[in-house]
């Protein structure tokens, strides 16, 4: 499978790198070699899985991979991974595509000692606490890709206009080498993407949240986690009565 490094290495060394523009001259390359390679692509949630997967899956066969231990509270982090579960259910059922769903453990304690022994506890948003968080979950996901057997590791997050796309995949790209699977390179808010993405939330009914997840964040924007939480939670307890609903019915049939 091509590797991002075969074309980086041809490039200036002071040129920005495009990124969107990589992408698609690896997915010519797919397409001429007439592969369809295998990706695990984190997701912190299933708004920026949208488009990524409606793009993607034309190209390659598609894994989410739901690693997000920065996500607080915990009823929160259910509530996103049950909704990118069944957008991926919903996508497939509507689509044809077969793309499928993974979880990491939710382990905020990891998160949470690392930005505190790092001293990023007030690191602004957009900063050294966000590099480190993308850092960790990349890392994951690359270490999962490798065990599986996947052709690439990737990231939905650039699809967010609020993130660094090129910090991003520059720490992919440092990553890769430490694993023996690839990076793929994305900036998945071009061509419109990010629109499209509020577009299909709209088409799919999706909950779209107003913080990233994380606790420190949150804190700094002043969102009111205690609400998050009451909202999540009675989520949560009209999603369980409806599995119990539907569980009742089949055991009647």
């Amino acid at each position: 499978m091509l590797n991002i490094l075969e074309i980086t290495e041809k490039m200036a060394p002071n040129q920005k790198i495009n990124y969107d523009r990589i992408l698609k001259k690896m997915i010519e390359e797919w397409e001429n070699a007439a592969v369809k390679p295998t990706i695990l692509l984190h997701s912190c949630c299933a708004p920026c899985s949208t488009y990524t997967l409606e793009y993607l899956t034309s190209y390659a066969d598609v894994t989410i991979y739901f690693a997000n231990s920065n996500i607080h509270p915990r009823s929160e982090y259910k509530r996103r991974e049950i909704v990118q579960q069944e957008f991926v259910a919903a996508f497939n059922q509507q689509t044809g595509n077969q793309v499928k769903f993974l979880a990491a453990p939710y382990e905020p304690n990891q998160f949470i000692q690392m930005v505190q022994e790092k001293g990023l506890t007030e690191s602004p948003e957009g900063g050294k606490r966000c590099a480190s968080c993308f850092q960790m979950r990349l890392d994951i996901v690359a270490e999962k890709a490798q065990e599986l057997g996947y052709d690439y590791f990737g990231s939905a997050l650039t699809l967010s206009p609020k993130k660094d796309s090129q910090l991003i995949n520059s720490i992919g790209i440092d990553i890769q080498k430490f694993y023996q699977t690839n990076y793929l390179p994305s900036d998945f808010k071009k061509n419109n993407g990010y629109k499209r993405s509020i577009e299909l939330c709209k088409e799919y009914d999706i909950y779209r949240q107003c913080y990233c997840g994380c606790l420190f964040a949150a804190k700094q924007q002043g969102v009111d986690l205690k609400e998050i939480n009451q909202a999540a939670q009675g989520f949560l307890k009209e999603k369980g009565k409806a599995e119990q609903l539907k569980k009742s019915q089949l055991e009647v049939e």
